[in-house]
């Protein structure tokens, strides 16, 4: 059907057969009669084009036309003659008595010429050129045209085609090969999460585990009711072994409250008898007053051999510290017995604890933070609404003063920059005569002090020249680049017009929220799942260093059997960590990596199927001739399902180089963390020139990508070619494309931080109680900036949700125009499909009738 509607806009018919040619009448119409610009007289038809030429050139030039013509393989087509054989039908035709017969044939394009059945080459193909056998000569008196691809390294413009009338629907599946592997890796994926669902146990991150690798407060088990976790000596939590195993070296104890009172094992023993019952809650399981010497119970820890007055938090016992004058107490004292006859000051407390302390605070913050949250959701949400429909309104605005807005941005840009040159010259003028001020840059040297740059007049200067560069080369692209500026603010309203029309292209973000938000959930629980499905591994914990056994695997089991207790007496095999020496958990780092990884790759595809498919809906917007009547119905849900259907292979190819991009960068990134306090320099500047470099890979990748979908939307080709023709395309149009970029990227940057800062000054009025009308609303918060972080950050991206609707459409619109400049030339046989507003600004041709009226 669009065929033949873009038949009858050429005015032939698709189907039915050329009437027969007839001369015109003698004298009239005839080339020789006018002037020589005229180089064919041609007539049109119902079906074709007809043109007055002498027979001789007919025959000369088009020896099969007759036979094309009949056989209605080139029927429509439409070839002008050349200039010499236009000239000597001109000379022939004069006055209806030239040399030879005139006639009148349809006008059609060639027959291939017969090639080499050897070298599949013509004849002219094989005559040498200039450069050897291998360049191909040119006629005489012929010049590279655009479309040659000598005349440009970008391949060649795209061609009329009166078939075409936007996203191609006879497609057919492209990189299987891909496709293939993507559904096993996904497959794989879920493999992963299931045998990490089976050996991963969360609780060992959500419940503190005793030394007998037990849950504390973990229902039906003996620790049920003990919820606390409690340590022998804490004092030993300070000892380094703390870093190596991540567990302090003390014998730690599931208990149900923390303790309350300073007291010692030898005191329970000798003087506060009647206490024991309070202390040994504090002791092993089943240990009641041994035979046991005081000794050999400190050495074995069957008790510990002090208390202190703790409170629970983390579910851990920690020192209940507070300052009185400045001065640091537990339980208001600054001294205490550690029960092996020294006096200790708490100050060593604090020094074990501190490896906590900052775990601790989080801790609190996290409580506060949680209570901020229940308290204000409901606020939040609305302005999470507010800023949804000032989004939508900024777009409505763009459609209708977009030039406007940008016109204020831009003077208002060269304005302040003409400011800061008019405030450099005052302080460089100023600072004429004062001493030190004529020193350069060189003279002093580096300096941290930034201010100190800042009494030079060589500094005020240096800015001066830069902001007058600056000015000049923004008033310089605004003269040159006029018309191109306005075609990208033309192509923003079009962009408005095209989202008015489809609307559902503005909800398509929540499909890919959802889909990126299941992809982080199964991620985040993978990780845990794998990160905690290791198996208890006991280590020997040793009181004296010299212990050879020390930080030595263990088994409680068959601890008690070997000769450790009797080398390195007082050691105990106490738990340390999870891990494991199968093979699976040998490998846990490599599913880890794998599971980044994968993740990546389902993220990027979430988002390059939400880019092919709005670019499909809004190619078809734009290739309907007259709109909205020739928009397809659902063209959003059509596009959807022919990205899910046919490209599935070439969305999982482009995700995946990304996702590897960023694979090298999250390495890159981890070992920059590592190498923070090294000391080799160049070992930084190597790794800083690698995050540069990929970065800017990054960056170039996720652009070629993003077009690259926009044509696999249209022509429904490969990953590779799309690409190529979408790179080669926009370079044919390098300095639209420089503009258009920079003028979209810069107004809908513009529009987030809008939304974003103007709901979140209305955040901040309404939570720190500043709005009379809602200052009993308001709820009473820990911290104010934590809703109103949250509502910033999430009116951002919901600014960014819509804006990259508008994004992804001003893009397509942008890669159909240049294609519709090529393949069109604004005739009535080649109309174009661009808006009139467009086409004015162009100033090219005018618009067919038909395309004027739409």
């Amino acid at each position: 059907m669009a065929g033949e509607r873009r038949a009858e806009r050429l005015g032939g018919s698709p189907s039915s057969a050329p009437p027969p040619c007839l001369p015109p009448a003698r004298g009239k119409g005839r080339p020789g009669s006018q002037r020589p610009q005229l180089l064919l007289l041609a007539r049109r038809s119902e079906a074709g084009v007809c043109v007055y030429l002498p027979q001789a050139s007919l025959s000369r030039s088009f020896p099969a036309s007759r036979a094309a013509w009949s056989s209605g393989e080139e029927r429509g087509a439409l070839l002008l003659a050349s200039a010499s054989a236009a000239g000597a039908g001109g000379g022939g035709g004069s006055g209806g008595g030239g040399k030879g017969k005139q006639a009148w044939w349809p006008l059609l394009s060639p027959p291939p010429r017969p090639r080499c059945p050897r070298c599949r080459q013509t004849r002219a193909e094989r005559r040498p050129g200039p450069a050897g056998r291998a360049g191909a000569a040119k006629p005489r008196g012929t010049m590279a045209r655009k479309g040659d691809p000598a005349a440009s390294p970008y391949g060649e413009p795209r061609k009329f085609d009166p078939k075409f009338s936007g996203p191609i629907h006879n497609r057919h599946c492209t990189d299987i090969l891909c496709c293939v592997i993507f559904v096993v890796v996904i497959l794989g994926y879920i493999a992963l999460g299931i045998v990490a669902w089976v050996h991963g146990d969360p609780r060992k991150v959500a419940y503190p585990t005793d030394s007998y690798g037990q849950f504390c407060g973990q229902k039906d088990t003996p620790n049920e009711n003990k919820t606390i976790l409690f340590y022998f000596n804490i004092l030993k939590c300070a000892s380094p072994i703390v870093l190596i195993n991540l567990q302090c070296p003390t014998t730690q104890l599931c208990v149900s409250k923390c303790p309350d009172r300073f007291a010692t094992y030898i005191e329970m023993q000798s003087s506060y008898r009647n206490y024991w019952e309070y202390f040994r809650q504090f002791c092993k399981p089943g240990f009641n007053k041994p035979r046991k010497s005081v000794t050999q119970v400190m050495r074995d820890e069957d008790c510990p051999s002090m208390i202190v007055p703790s409170r629970p938090f983390l579910q851990r016992c920690f020192p209940d510290f507070s300052t009185k004058n400045g001065v640091l107490t537990v339980a208001n004292q600054t001294t205490f017995r550690d029960g092996r006859g020294k006096t200790r000051n708490v100050t060593d407390l604090r020094e074990a604890a501190n490896g906590i302390n900052n775990v601790l605070d989080a801790r609190s913050v996290g409580m506060k933070i949680f209570e901020d949250y229940a308290s204000s959701w409901y606020w939040i949400l609305i302005g999470l609404f507010i800023a949804m429909v000032v989004s939508l309104l900024f777009l409505v605005l763009l459609r209708f003063i977009a030039g406007i807005l940008f016109w204020i941005f831009i003077f208002g840009v060269i304005g302040v920059i003409g400011y800061g040159i008019w405030h450099c010259y005052w302080e460089y003028h100023h600072l004429h005569g004062i001493p030190g001020s004529d020193l350069t840059i060189y003279d002093i040297g580096f300096q941290t002090d930034f201010r100190v740059y800042l009494q030079l007049r060589q500094t005020w200067l240096a800015f001066m020249i830069l902001l007058c560069i600056v000015e000049v080369v923004i008033i310089l692209m605004l003269i040159f680049l006029r018309n191109r500026i306005r075609i990208a603010i033309a192509l923003l309203k079009e962009g408005s017009r095209a989202i008015g029309y489809i609307m559902s292209t503005l909800f398509y973000p929540i499909i890919t929220f959802i889909l990126i938000a299941i992809c982080i959930s199964y991620w985040a629980v993978t990780a845990v799942f794998l990160a905690t499905s290791g198996e208890p591994v006991y280590k020997v914990m040793a009181n004296q260093s010299l212990c050879k056994y020390a930080n030595l695997t263990c088994y409680p089991e068959t601890f008690n059997t070997t000769n450790v207790t009797k080398l390195c007496p007082g050691a105990q095999c106490t738990f340390a960590f999870y891990g494991g020496e199968s093979l699976y958990h040998r490998y846990i780092l490599v599913f880890q990596i794998f599971n980044v990884f994968v993740f990546l790759w389902l993220v990027n595809f979430a988002i390059a199927l939400g880019q092919c498919t709005l670019a499909g809906a809004f190619a078809s917007y734009y290739w309907a001739f007259r709109k909205p009547s020739d928009i397809p119905t659902c063209p959003l849900f059509a596009s959807f399902g022919r990205a899910i259907r046919y490209h599935t292979g070439s969305l999982a190819f482009g995700s995946l180089i990304l996702a590897i991009v960023q694979l090298i960068r999250v390495i890159l990134e981890y070992l920059d963390h590592k190498l923070k306090g090294s000391q080799n320099a160049f070992a930084k500047f190597l790794l800083c020139c690698l995050k540069c470099c990929f970065w800017c890979l990054e960056k170039f990748l996720k652009f070629i990508n993003r077009n690259a979908y926009i044509m696999i939307a249209i022509y429904g080709k490969n990953f590779c070619a799309s690409a190529r023709e979408a790179f080669f395309l926009l370079m044919r149009n390098v300095v639209r494309v420089a503009v258009l970029d920079k003028v979209t990227d810069f107004l809908l940057f513009l529009g987030k931080i809008l939304v974003a800062g103007g709901v979140g000054v209305l955040a901040f009025f309404f939570f720190t109680h500043r709005i009379p009308i809602f200052t009993h609303e308001a709820p009473s918060l820990n911290y104010y900036w934590v809703p109103l972080l949250t509502v910033i950050i999430g009116s951002y991206l919901v600014a960014h949700g819509f804006f990259s609707v508008y994004a992804m459409c001003v893009d397509t619109l942008f890669l159909c125009f240049c294609e519709d400049l090529e393949r069109n030339d604004g005739s009535t046989a080649k109309p174009y499909y661009m808006s009139a507003s467009l086409h004015r600004i162009l100033g090219k041709k005018e618009l067919s009738p038909k395309k004027l009226m739409g």
